[in-house]
């Protein structure tokens, strides 16, 4: 594939169509700046010799020129010494470089043109890498992240954590089981605090109780004076 068909090929294709078709698009804008950058290269080496051959092409247009020029004074003093042989032989290379000249003029607009697109195909290129190296970050920290949730997930899934969760719940069940057996020698055994509150609570019964039996005295003295009083 020449340069210049992968220059048309890079500049017409969609970034994100090529990113949407790709099984690793981090991978993927790797390869498509590479591929961008050797082509920008490439391009600049072929504007390098275009330029180049510019140069020689004018030099050359110069000489030809300045060589039609010196025939032409030869034509003119073969006139002047009444040889015309000799001037119409001087107007033939006159003639001659004329035509090379014109020729290379022809190549000279020829070149122009094509460094004309050269420079538009470098310009197109530079946008395309600089337009891939702005989302390359983006989409390496992207694919990083998607790739630690994967682990996670396929972490999360995987059949030996399912079996240390299953025999760390069996040990959980074991604690709950040693210390229901510790609990159980606690049943009806009455502690210090225990004991401690019964006798409030005793104290709070006697004296509940002592003021039932004063209102009941004080009831049956208040009865008693009442029948005495009525007899």
């Amino acid at each position: 594939m020449s340069v210049f068909s992968r220059i048309t090929d890079i500049v017409n294709s969609n970034l994100n169509a090529l990113l949407d078709k790709a099984e690793d698009p981090e991978k993927m804008v790797r390869l498509i700046i590479g591929e961008m950058e050797d082509t920008l290269v490439e391009v600049r080496t072929t504007s390098a010799r275009a330029i180049a051959d510019k140069k020689e092409l004018a030099r050359r247009r110069e000489q030809l020129a300045q060589e039609a020029a010196d025939w032409e004074t030869k034509a003119e003093l073969a006139i002047s010494r009444k040889r015309d042989d000799l001037a119409r032989a001087a107007l033939v290379e006159k003639s001659k470089a004329d035509e090379m000249a014109a020729t290379v003029a022809a190549e000279l607009v020829v070149l122009d043109e094509t460094l004309a697109k050269l420079g538009d195909d470098i310009h197109a290129l530079q946008q395309k890498i600089k337009d891939a190296k702005a989302r390359q970050q983006s989409i390496v920290v992207r694919g990083q992240a998607a790739k630690t949730r994967l682990g996670v997930r396929r972490q999360l899934h995987d059949h030996n954590i399912e079996d240390a969760m299953a025999r760390f719940e069996q040990y959980e069940r074991k604690m709950d089981n040693l210390e229901g057996h510790v609990e159980s020698y606690d049943l009806g055994q009455r502690s210090l605090k225990d004991q401690i509150d019964d006798l409030a609570v005793d104290e709070e019964v006697d004296e509940e109780l002592r003021q039932l039996k004063q209102r009941m005295k004080s009831g049956a003295a208040s009865k008693s004076a009442d029948g005495k009083a009525g007899a």
